[in-house]
């Protein structure tokens, strides 16, 4: 596994500046969700640059590292999750392009839409249903419990599309100033 110095380097820098994002996620209280969107798309970056095992060590030093730094570990604890879904993203998308042809793109896109939605309700809805109390301070009514659920349906659209907007416009713009 020979990573030149320059990836290390730019490594590093992402790693700071996802550090940079979780605890200005407690300072900045407006932004806290956006700032730990843009720390776990730092995890999707690295893991396309390099590979799964290089990931999966930045995604895990990210959030040792915001266990360390960060004065309200329930931002690291959201962070960690956010990273998790785009790692495990990430390595599906990986999984299934191998057996990508041209006539099944389009039936491959799809069932990778079904693939992030379940990924991400598996690690949401429990979240949600188990510690309602922590997350909202008391347990939901029915109906609000539902609207949460929902809520995440509809936040995971946003946070999706922002992610693949950044992979492709800002990272492939930025990517061969710093890498190339």
């Amino acid at each position: 596994m020979h990573i030149n110095a320059k990836k290390m380097a730019v490594s590093g820098l992402m790693l700071a500046l996802t550090e940079v994002c979780i605890v200005a996620g407690g300072v900045l209280e407006t932004n806290t969700l956006f700032l730990l969107a843009a720390a776990s798309y730092f995890v999707g970056i690295i893991k396309r640059e390099f590979d799964v095992r290089i990931g999966a060590a930045f995604y895990l030093a990210g959030v040792l590292l915001g266990l360390v730094v960060a004065p309200n570990k329930m931002y690291v604890m959201t962070y960690a999750a956010m990273g998790l879904y785009i790692l495990l993203i990430e390595i599906a998308w990986e999984w299934m392009g191998r057996t990508v042809t041209e006539e099944t793109a389009e039936k491959y896109k799809r069932l990778f839409w079904v693939v992030k939605y379940v990924v991400f309700n598996v690690l949401y809805v429990p979240a949600v249903l188990l510690m309602q109390e922590f997350l909202f301070g008391r347990r939901l009514d029915m109906g609000f419990l539902a609207v949460a659920l929902l809520a995440g349906q509809v936040g995971l659209f946003f946070y999706d599309y922002a992610y693949d907007y950044v992979q492709r416009e800002l990272w492939g713009k930025l990517r061969g100033r710093l890498l190339g």
